[in-house]
């Protein structure tokens, strides 16, 4: 079997992603490269929760429209979900339901009941049933449920195997001669990253689908070696990430839409005071609060236009855990080298979904920061060839180091006289090129599929799953920019080449990267447009792309 998909769904406090995530690593263990797409509502219990799990032979970075199994704990799940099961595909379901003409029903409910187990222990239940459907040995899912699961180990093992001896094999899912792949969010992905980096501090207030690289940093801080601090709000995250990157620590901030709203008084003054900071956007459904917990590619706009006046930034918008990886270490390292705001732009499904992983070669970064040798008079903000100042911390011996969100000289000291007002914007200005030139030694625009098509997909972010698949299907080509600003003009219009029509495909109402790309004189024939809060898949986009054509 060259590809499986499932789909696990219950209520809130089910379980579910849990499940999904230990069904993952079984699948990961046998060979198989993995994609895990998370569904659920902003409820702490209730509302209908699912996750589907798409398994194949080849990497996979979106799920599939339909599928062949479905694994039902409640009877709202097969309501919700039996018209996306394929023709010969089945149903495993908790009996205590009722009986489903034509499903498999086992009594997850009475064998977590005989063994004394909570209610949740119905996924285990389930993991085990499933794994038997799917003629997986059960001396692989005994070792993946050890690894996966910490308390109640033994009682887990017990429901897990006695629900596995209730039902028959039904598929074949052999193992491959291959080794399995961790696997990690995008969230995971975006942290590892920035710790590759040098991350030395985290700073942030839960917002979804940010809040994952929170918990993940401080679960893992002793490993990792990064300090997390959970403030009362954004405002207090984002100023005290700017005081520690003014005292020398690299430091990062993560939030959503709505939380980076509040900090953008201090995007400007990172600009004004030449302060080091990684934000990570994670993108969801908007505006305001919006729709919380499903995803979205709406905030490009504002976070290319966010703060006031004019300054330098980097923004990359990743489409896969590793280039979440690569990117996050890319933008801190450019935050530190040119001493400006960079953004690292994620959504809900990248954010959320759990992917196969190879780590990358990461490039080696020519780029390093340009500290103050201690000789001479300190001027903070000393002009140059290339407009870096040397930066200085506070506790070095024989400099004062200042920051400030006035206009200043040199020096740091406030100034109004109109040529020092237009000599120190010219002066951080300078730095564009020297910018540039540092982000062309990366991929900032990568081309897929069929180079020479005449047909032109072109996405950002997660989107590139979907879009490669899809292409594929229609012999067409993909270009997904990752960089977004300074935008890599002649590379962007060098992977477009000779193609006739191009379409851009984005997770948003109004085409932001069309608008972006209009500005450099480049127009889009067709876009096509989701913003109801869900990804594209690879079968529902192609059929949008077969009307456009």
């Amino acid at each position: 079997m060259k590809e499986f998909s499932l789909l696990i769904g219950g209520k809130a406090g089910d379980g579910i992603k849990q499940a999904g995530i230990t069904v993952s690593r079984i699948f990961s263990h046998l060979g198989y490269m993995v994609f895990l797409y998370d569904d659920y509502p902003s409820l702490i219990r209730g509302g209908h929760n699912f996750c589907i799990i798409r398994a194949s032979q080849h990497e996979i970075l979106s799920h599939n429209e339909e599928v062949d199994l479905i694994v039902a704990l409640n009877q709202d799940t097969i309501d919700r979900h039996k018209d996306i099961l394929k023709p010969k595909g089945v149903i495993l379901y908790d009996a205590s339901i009722g009986e489903i003409q034509g499903g498999v029903g086992v009594g997850f409910k009475d064998i977590v009941k005989e063994f004394g187990g909570p209610a949740i222990m119905r996924n285990t239940a389930a993991i085990g049933a499933l794994s038997k459907l799917l003629g997986i040995p059960w001396d692989v899912v005994e070792g993946v449920i050890k690894k996966s699961i910490s308390k109640k180990l033994d009682l887990n093992l017990s429901v897990a195997r006695k629900a596995y001896g209730e039902v028959d094999g039904l598929f074949e899912l052999k193992g491959l001669d291959r080794a399995a792949l961790p696997l990690l969010t995008g969230n995971e992905a975006i942290a590892l990253g920035a710790v590759k980096a040098g991350l030395d501090l985290y700073i942030a207030y839960p917002m979804t689908p940010a809040t994952s690289i929170l918990h993940f940093l401080a679960e893992n801080q002793q490993r990792l070696g990064v300090q997390t601090i959970h403030p009362e709000n954004e405002i207090s995250a984002v100023m005290m990430a700017l005081g520690a990157a003014y005292a020398g620590k690299r430091t990062a901030v993560g939030t959503s839409g709505g939380g980076f709203a509040l900090m953008t008084e201090a995007v400007s003054l990172a600009g004004q005071a030449e302060i080091p900071i990684l934000f990570i956007e994670c993108q969801r459904a908007g505006p305001s609060t919006g729709v919380p917990t499903y995803t979205g590619q709406s905030d490009l706009m504002f976070v290319l236009h966010s703060g006031h006046g004019d300054f330098s930034r980097v923004v990359a918008a990743p489409g896969d855990a590793k280039e979440a990886f690569e990117w996050a270490a890319i933008c801190l390292d450019a935050a530190w080298c040119f001493q400006i705001p960079a953004f690292l732009l994620s959504d809900k499904h990248l954010s959320e979904s759990l992917f196969s992983f190879e780590f990358p070669p990461m490039p080696q970064i020519q780029c390093k920061p340009l500290l103050w040798d201690g000789n001479g008079e300190y001027l903070r903000y000393l002009d140059s060839q290339t407009g870096i100042s040397p930066m200085a911390f506070p506790g070095m011996e024989d400099c004062t180091v200042k920051a400030t969100s006035y206009e200043h000289d040199e020096y740091g000291i406030t100034v109004e006289d109109a040529d020092k007002i237009a000599f120190m914007q010219n002066k951080r200005l300078k730095k564009e090129e020297e910018i540039r030139a540092f982000l062309s030694e990366f991929d900032t625009v990568r081309v897929y599929g069929e180079e020479k098509s005449d047909t032109c997909l072109v996405c950002w972010g997660s989107t590139k799953g979907a879009c490669i698949e899809a292409a594929q299907k229609i012999g067409a080509k993909v270009v997904q920019p990752i960089l977004l600003e300074p935008f890599p003009e002649k590379e962007f219009l060098d992977a477009i080449g000779d193609a006739k029509r191009v379409i851009g495909v984005e997770v948003n109402a109004s085409g932001q990267l069309s608008r972006l790309v209009k500005g450099y004189g480049f127009h889009f024939e067709a876009n096509i447009l989701r913003y109801d809060g869900r990804p594209f898949t690879p079968d529902g986009l192609t059929k949008r792309i077969e009307e456009v054509l």
